[in-house]
């Protein structure tokens, strides 16, 4: 690892304070480029874009090259460089998140066995990911005192901001059943058949187990819902927990999703086969 590379690793971690996965993506990706040549301040534009070239995923090279910009932009601040290399990412096509409807996962949840606190947890969990669309991460840690009422408090999320998180009384009920199953109580709130700490992977199996999809797409079903709903965007922002309008607003493509649908239901110039203007 060159010099320059292990300066920007510490001034991400000491200085900035970026998230470990952050750090962890960056380091992972920028030594892989110096392990593959020559050190990345001796690289030229030309074979930095060889470099990157390689990769066919847009998002995957994307992610490459947010790496090597945040890693030019501190040399060149840094004066370790006379000019900085900003290299444009690739513009990534517009796509309509996976959900599901209430009905689908009502099916699912219906074919959770309740007579165990385990089918309890696995049924609470469920309604707990989509009455609240907080991420995976966040709803491993909430703690039993972050339910306040009809609130929960997401303590740990991107960018360590805090947020209260309205919660619908169907999951709050079913959230208590499984508590009040449960052989041994702890702090945390969601504990495998140890009593220890659930993780995020025994989250994925739950929910691949009887939704055949990731947790992910509960917080997708959750924010469609609330769109579809009249939800405002803005609400929905909060809600989620986006930093930026921009991340939210790929929901929207739902939305007109939705109103074309209706259009072609029930407008009396509808047609059969719909062919859109090019």
């Amino acid at each position: 690892m060159s010099n320059a590379l292990e300066a920007f690793i510490e001034y991400i971690t000491i200085i900035k304070g970026l998230s470990p996965a952050t750090i962890e993506a960056y380091t992972h990706d920028l030594v892989a480029f110096e392990a593959a040549g020559k050190p990345l301040l001796s690289l030229d534009l030309h074979e930095i874009l060889t470099l990157v070239g390689a990769y066919d995923n847009r998002r995957t090279l994307n992610r490459k090259l947010s790496s090597i910009n945040a890693f030019f932009e501190f040399c060149f601040k840094q004066e370790f460089v006379a000019n900085q290399h900003k290299i444009k990412l690739s513009k990534l096509p517009k796509y309509l998140p996976r959900y599901l409807e209430l009905e689908s996962i009502r099916e699912g949840l219906n074919r959770i066995p309740t007579t165990s606190w385990l089918g309890k947890r696995d049924y609470a969990l469920i309604l707990f990911l989509f009455a609240t669309g907080c991420r995976v991460s966040e709803a491993l840690h909430v703690e039993k005192s972050d339910i306040q009422g009809q609130w929960v408090k997401i303590r740990v999320a991107k960018g360590d901001k805090e947020r209260m998180v309205p919660i619908a009384q169907e999951a709050l009920d079913a959230l208590r059943e499984y508590l009040n199953a449960t052989p041994k109580k702890r702090a945390f709130l969601w504990q495998n058949y140890q009593a220890k700490p659930l993780s995020r992977i025994s989250v994925f199996k739950i929910t691949q187990q009887y939704l055949t999809v990731s947790p992910h797409v509960l917080r997708h079903s959750y924010a469609t819902a609330m769109i579809l709903g009249g939800a405002d965007l803005r609400v929905v922002q909060e809600l989620l927990g986006h930093a930026s309008m921009l991340t939210t607003q790929m929901y929207t493509h739902i939305e007109k999703s939705s109103l074309r649908d209706a259009v072609q239901r029930y407008h009396p110039l509808r047609k059969e086969d719909y062919e859109p203007y090019e």
